[in-house]
């Protein structure tokens, strides 16, 4: 899959970016697929946040796949930032032909020319072919995450 077109999403395309976290056998429990007031409000958010990215992938000028990128400043590694990848998703029509590693490609060059000193993810456990995916493109299961629903 080669013609793919990355931009930065906009408020027109968050029904799309919501059918697409939706669409996905953990994300249906969690995500709705309608815009609602708690979506206007976490769009806004990202949307004026330089540090945070929801970005698109275009094929044939439909969203096809999506992923939130988070440039995170720490004193770590002599002062360099993170790239926080999360949310990758890839219509269902369309997975199994390339596009998730396109897209994870161009997330990791974005991190690498914004000087980042690593990228990093989660993936959640019960998603053993997304691990095969993350360890097929040089990702290490090097930490234990933990996290706590509030």
């Amino acid at each position: 899959m080669t013609d793919v077109i990355f931009r930065d999403a906009t408020r027109a395309d968050l029904p799309a970016v919501l059918a697409l976290l939706a669409d996905d056998v953990l994300g249906r429990d969690r995500d709705l697929p309608e815009v609602d007031a708690a979506y206007e409000r976490a769009f806004a958010d990202l949307d004026a946040d330089p540090r945070n990215h929801l970005v698109v992938a275009e094929v044939d000028g439909e969203p096809a796949g999506c992923f939130q990128l988070t440039y995170i400043p720490g004193l770590g590694r002599h002062g360099a930032e993170r790239c926080l990848i999360e949310s990758v998703r890839v219509r269902s029509d369309l997975r199994g032909r390339g596009l998730g590693r396109v897209m994870m490609r161009w997330a990791i060059d974005q991190a690498r020319a914004r000087g980042c000193a690593l990228v990093q993810l989660t993936t959640d456990k019960q998603r053993a072919d997304a691990h095969r995916f993350y360890r097929g493109l040089g990702f290490v299961a090097s930490h234990e995450g933990m996290k706590l629903a509030l």
